[in-house]
């Protein structure tokens, strides 16, 4: 039935509208736009095609998806670049289950993150 669609947005719930748009688009670079809609404010962002929402509710860590960030190569760099910021990597740079390689770590509400570059592709840019 989904088979061809794509997926348009991933929701994140957020505690902290401001932090969270400091976040992705100081920290990760994204282009972040707040809006004030009908139900309260809230932002997205715009990452490879993909809508990122943030919405202000109460948060739990799991309640959002895991979202994936493809790179081509230099997840090395992308990982001191982060822990250089004060990002938490709760999973360094490891082995993926496809061999590639990949790296978690959280947003100021906690929600996961991840990166992830095929195999064979360089550590560094």
């Amino acid at each position: 039935m989904l088979s061809q669609c794509k997926v348009g947005a991933i929701v994140f719930f957020v505690s902290d509208l401001t932090r969270s748009i400091g976040f992705y688009r100081d920290t990760l670079g994204l282009p972040v736009n707040a809006i004030d809609g009908h139900d309260g404010p809230f932002a997205l962002a715009e990452v490879g095609g993909l809508t990122l929402v943030f919405i202000v509710q109460p948060v739990r860590p799991g309640d959002s998806p895991v979202v994936v960030f493809s790179l081509d190569g230099g997840i090395d760099d992308y990982a001191e670049a982060l822990a250089q910021q004060g990002v938490e990597i709760v999973v360094p740079v490891g082995e993926s289950p496809d061999g590639g390689l990949s790296l978690d770590f959280v947003d100021p509400d906690r929600n996961l993150l991840s990166l992830h570059q095929d195999a064979g592709l360089p550590r560094r840019k």
